[in-house]
């Protein structure tokens, strides 16, 4: 679901992002959820004394009911990951495990449909514009993230943030476990012009869903169903058949990645990983209990 990580920033991002990221910055984020988000969400819409409390509320019952129905879900599959680790793991194992992480992050993006909605209702104009002009600052971030130097350096730089999430989850790597891990990611496809272009798409389609609800005033009920429709067009790349066949490969390669990762690690890496995720096991049951 790496792909969604990346799309057109709203409320559910923030939960996905607290929850998926990865890191112990992940387990913080969680943990101060309802604040964060809120702080977060206030960036990109400025939100007026009126709408504070309610979209407030609206956080806080999104996280109780994640920590109640949810984080039970992440713990079995941490627990799973923990057993798994010890033996040979093949790509239809990690391929499933996807599936399972992004059949929880749809939930949640169901679940917050109605507040997404209740926000698109109460914005108003100036409020449209400051999300536009947040979307065309985060743009340019990216391209001086990603969009400088050649081919090269960008493998090399996403090499980097591979090795790095690797080493978080597993410890040091040896030198030939390295090159390895470099070739795998080298073999993933890299087309941050096509990744920059679907993220405006996003971003343009939900200024113009916003900008429709305020000119037609819908019922809230029909807000909701627009909302959805904007996250099924956006989930399947609107149609835009390029793109998703640069998602489908991009998960495939990196599905082969993980399961070779995995795969390579010794006893020490591998009782590494087996207590990092019980630390993630630990909040998330302390969580759930709150």
């Amino acid at each position: 679901m790496q792909h969604m990580q990346r799309s057109a920033r709203t409320a559910f991002l923030v939960l996905l992002v607290a929850l998926l990221a990865g890191c112990g910055m992940a387990r913080m984020a969680y943990n101060k959820g309802e604040g964060l988000s809120y702080f977060w969400l206030d960036r990109y819409v400025d939100f007026t004394d009126e709408q504070r409390p309610w979209v407030k509320a609206e956080i806080d019952e999104i996280f109780a009911w994640h920590r109640r129905t949810e984080l039970p879900g992440y713990i079995e599959l941490l627990q799973k990951a923990q057993q798994r680790v010890h033996g040979p793991v093949t790509e239809a194992e990690v391929k499933a495990d996807a599936a399972t992480v992004r059949k929880h992050v749809l939930l949640i993006i169901d679940r917050s449909t109605p507040g997404l909605a209740d926000i698109a209702l109460s914005m108003h104009s100036e409020q449209i514009a400051h999300l536009e002009k947040k979307f065309a600052s985060n743009n340019e971030d990216y391209r001086k993230d990603n969009l400088r130097g050649d081919i090269a350096k960008r493998q090399r730089d996403r090499y980097k943030k591979a090795l790095k999430q690797a080493e978080y989850f597993f410890g040091n790597f040896s030198a030939a476990q390295e090159q390895r891990l470099r070739e795998l990611s080298d073999a993933r496809p890299l087309n941050n012009e096509l990744v920059l272009r679907e993220r405006m798409r996003r971003q343009q389609a939900i200024l113009v869903m916003l900008r429709r609800i305020q000119a037609e005033k819908p019922s809230r009920e029909a807000a909701i169903q627009m909302v959805r429709e904007y996250v099924k067009a956006a989930t399947e790349h609107f149609g835009n058949a390029d793109h998703k066949a640069y998602y489908q490969a991009y998960e495939a390669a990196t599905i082969r990645q993980v399961t070779e990762i995995i795969n390579g690690t010794t006893a020490e890496q591998k009782a590494h990983f087996t207590h990092t995720l019980q630390h993630w096991i630990n909040d998330f049951r302390r969580l759930s209990e709150r």
